[in-house]
């Protein structure tokens, strides 16, 4: 695997950027059948969700998700800096100016029950408070890390979803930044806490789902792993040798879910 260390710093992480593979990786019709085979032959009661995070806990289930400030912090903060993109405003406005479009989403009737927008709807004003901080922090850090680069970025407006065709499976990718560079892109994702032992074969799952979501099949040249509260960077490059074992290791965490839910149910 094609990993990379570095202590977190704007010129580390520009030289990053720049010195990515020139050239991108296509996946093709029969990487993406042969993908899908292999997912069928692991069959599941109902449908299954993978990420990064479950190829770094190979697949051991953790606690039920829950919408609390702190995984609300995210998706708030990274809404609130793709606002300041097109409209200027303060960090704090443009989080106060999200969270009020969500509660009026949910008031509106335009929100599924369980989202993020009916929860933040029944929160009481403490918990608001809360979610407030929690996200104008997320979006000051991650403005802070936008402003070193020196090539083009966005925010997406969502992570990368990729559903397996006929195996009732859902990949996602954690993304938080993509960043634009003589017609090729980077992805940066960034973390809380420090990088485990399976961080590097994490990324390698993000840049395989990344891959897999793009309507043609291009893989990001590079893709960057963020851990501010450490200080530390890690990436690995998008070729076709981590591509693919980022595939078997998506195939080997759901064998090991299966696994683990066989087990339970004796």
């Amino acid at each position: 695997m094609t990993l990379l260390h570095r202590r977190l710093a704007k010129a580390e992480l520009n030289d990053l950027v720049a010195k990515a593979p020139a050239e991108s990786v296509q996946l093709t019709d029969e990487h993406r059948a042969s993908l899908s085979t292999r997912f069928r032959a692991v069959s599941v009661p109902g449908h299954r969700r993978l990420d990064a995070w479950g190829v770094e806990r190979a697949g051991r289930s953790g606690s039920t998700f829950r919408w609390s400030p702190s995984t609300a912090r995210r998706a708030l903060g990274n809404a609130s800096l793709r606002r300041m993109a097109t409209r200027p405003a303060s960090v704090r406005d443009a989080v106060r100016d999200e969270l009020g479009d969500q509660m009026l989403r949910a008031t509106s009737g335009y929100s599924r029950s369980g989202s993020l927008s009916q929860w933040l709807a029944s929160a009481p004003h403490p918990v608001i408070g809360l979610v407030t901080a929690e996200a104008v922090n997320w979006a000051t850090q991650l403005q802070e890390i936008s402003q070193w680069l020196d090539a083009p970025w966005e925010v997406p407006a969502s992570d990368a979803y990729y559903d397996v065709a006929s195996a009732r499976t859902t990949l996602r990718a954690r993304r938080d930044l993509i960043v634009r560079n003589e017609g090729t892109r980077t992805i940066v994702r960034v973390r809380s806490g420090s990088p485990g032992k399976s961080a590097g074969p994490g990324l390698r799952a993000d840049l395989t789902i990344e891959a897999l979501a793009d309507h043609e099949g291009i893989a990001p040249v590079r893709y960057i792993g963020l851990w501010p509260e450490a200080g530390v960077c890690l990436s690995v490059d998008g070729t076709l040798t981590d591509l693919r074992s980022g595939a078997r290791d998506l195939v080997r965490t759901a064998v090991a879910q299966r696994r683990q839910s066989t087990l339970k149910a004796a």
